[in-house]
């Protein structure tokens, strides 16, 4: 009894699921907003296919008609009592979207994707060996909503994953092109500093050379102060 009340409350939760998954799925503007923005949006909309719900591989012609019946839903106009929020979910539509116009990002993400399926396929092969040691014939992600949610989830971490990295390269050649500018700052004083030294010795030249002739022609030299004096001879005077 207890197997079978597991086995019903498992279906049910199951039904329940797919319920809601219905209910989602139905083009309401309310809805759109509220995905497009969700928690972890930022990574999960970095996804051009996630972003406009289509399947992976979708011609042009299919993302076109499916941004227009998604930006009509969230467009600001429409939406006037929620314009603020509205607005960033069709700025995330429209991004998504321009992907699909530049040959060079569509690539990038598609490889992207590529890269992220491989990686659910070694997953859930592990996770199926650990269920098979345990026992058990089934994983969870064999149910097709859970495969779903399990596919966006690891393609969306390998975005944000990518998106980090990127991010620290960048900075780090930030960092580095800040230090060959201060490098060159030092150097750029440097040879001002010593620029500046040439000419001040290229202008006293004239002075040094009649010092010198000076010297040479015998004129007069400087008293040694510190000298001593040698006292006179005076003969020494007897007592008588």
């Amino acid at each position: 009894m207890g197997e079978e009340g597991g086995e019903e409350k498992l279906t049910d939760f199951l039904l329940e699921l797919k319920e809601i998954e219905k209910r989602d799925s139905v083009l309401t503007s309310a809805q759109q907003i509220d995905r497009l923005l969700r928690p972890g949006a930022t990574y999960f909309n970095m996804n051009p296919y996630d972003v406009l719900q289509i399947p992976f591989g979708a011609s042009k012609k299919e993302v076109d008609k499916q941004f227009r019946k998604l930006s009509f839903l969230v467009h600001p106009d429409k939406n006037a009592d929620d314009c603020d929020r509205a607005q960033k979910a069709f700025d995330a539509l429209n991004t998504a979207h321009l992907v699909f116009d530049d040959e060079e990002e569509l690539e990038r993400v598609e490889k992207i994707v590529k890269a992220g399926q491989e990686l659910v396929e070694r997953n859930l092969k592990e996770k199926r060996k650990q269920a098979k040691k345990q026992g058990l014939d089934r994983i969870d992600e064999d149910d097709p909503d859970r495969f779903a949610h399990f596919s966006r989830c690891t393609i969306a971490k390998l975005f944000a994953d990518l998106d980090k990295k990127k991010k620290h390269l960048a900075q780090r050649e930030q960092e580095e092109k800040k230090r060959q500018q201060q490098l060159e700052e030092v150097e750029q004083n440097k040879k001002k500093k010593e620029k500046q030294f040439e000419e001040n010795w290229d202008a006293t030249r004239g002075h040094r050379v009649t010092n010198w002739r000076t010297f040479q022609s015998g004129g007069k030299k400087k008293k040694n102060m510190y000298a001593l004096k040698r006292a006179p001879y005076q003969p020494e005077k007897r007592k008588k």
